[in-house]
């Protein structure tokens, strides 16, 4: 018997000063996803608590997940996820779904019920509909004034001169969610959720949902999931160097610790990755090299912990 525990994480990137006015929601929102995560890691699987506790930040419409998602060149949401189940490497994957807001949900389904594993734009927007998952909505105020805000600053909207997506990046850090967790039969799960970069393309695709990439998840060894520029870690497959790593014999806090490094020497780019990470024994590998990294843990002994900015020790969520 394995011991029973859940990681999560809201994203990681630069300082932005609303994270302040927007604290209380986003401690409200970890703290709720590890609660609905880890009721269902107890009483179902890995699988169960890594789709539930990115559902509930997806719910929350204050993440770049979800009902939060960012919008794109055009002012459209597109929402890709991912989740993995290490006992027998299943996955699922679903990329620039506009139809519903629960992308994790999709991308389970699309595992588990089709004999694919990965479906995109207007194929998965289908089996969403067909499968009754909640439509999407429009964006909220929010969301809309800050894409106004964005167009303003970037000046333009033409596809032939869009290379500024890393310009915007450094005012909206990328608030991807994702999960890891392990369960008492040992069963390790990820999932990965996001709206993507704001202003991005239309139809861009980043890490989230590319297995070994924004998502990793195989028993014996460790599930992973990413966060950060989606571009720099799917080009470096960082999900599943961690794996190699763990696998190499390296812990795992290490392993975290070390492709954050490479990535960083390797791109130049501060603020570009958080990975949380949970080897076999259930122990958590956490690191960014980033000024935001939002996440939290919850187990059989102690939990819910959550912080905020990376240099934030992990402290307790009461309740208010």
């Amino acid at each position: 018997m394995s011991r029973e525990v859940l990681v999560i994480h809201g994203g990681a990137g630069r300082y932005r000063q609303s994270l302040q006015e927007e604290r209380k929601e986003i401690e409200k929102t970890l703290r709720g996803a590890l609660e609905d995560g880890f009721k269902a890691l107890k009483s179902g699987s890995s699988l169960d608590a890594v789709e539930e506790a990115v559902k509930a930040m997806e719910a929350s419409g204050i993440l770049n997940a979800g009902k939060g998602a960012a919008l794109n060149l055009l002012g459209e949401q597109e929402r890709d996820a991912s989740v993995m189940f290490g006992k027998n490497l299943s996955f699922g994957a679903v990329a620039s779904v506009k139809y519903t807001w629960n992308a994790v949900t999709l991308a389970r389904r699309v595992m588990e019920r089709t004999d694919h594993v990965f479906l995109v734009g207007s194929g998965a927007d289908k089996l969403a509909e067909i499968l009754g998952l909640d439509p999407a909505g429009k964006p909220s105020n929010r969301l809309q004034e800050r894409y106004v805000e964005l167009i303003k600053m970037v000046g333009e909207k033409d596809y032939e001169l869009w290379r500024k997506n890393f310009e915007v990046a450094k005012h909206f850090f990328s608030d991807t969610v994702g999960a890891v967790a392990i369960d008492k039969e040992g069963n390790l799960s990820a999932a990965t959720s996001t709206g993507g970069l704001w202003l991005k393309l239309p139809g861009r695709v980043g890490d989230t949902p590319l297995p070994g990439a924004g998502v990793y998840a195989e028993n014996g060894v460790v599930a992973v999931s990413a966060t950060g520029i989606g571009e720099l870690i799917a080009r470096y497959l960082a999900s599943v160097k961690v794996a190699f790593k763990v696998k190499s014999g390296l812990i795992v806090e290490k392993a975290v610790e070390e492709v954050v490094g490479e990535i960083t020497q390797l791109f130049g780019q501060e603020n570009s990755i958080g990975l949380i990470a949970l080897d076999s024994h259930g122990r958590i590998g956490l690191a960014t090299n980033c000024e935001v990294f939002i996440r939290g843990f919850i187990s059989t002994e102690k939990g819910p912990m959550i912080a905020l900015l990376a240099n934030e020790e992990l402290a307790g969520a009461y309740k208010s």
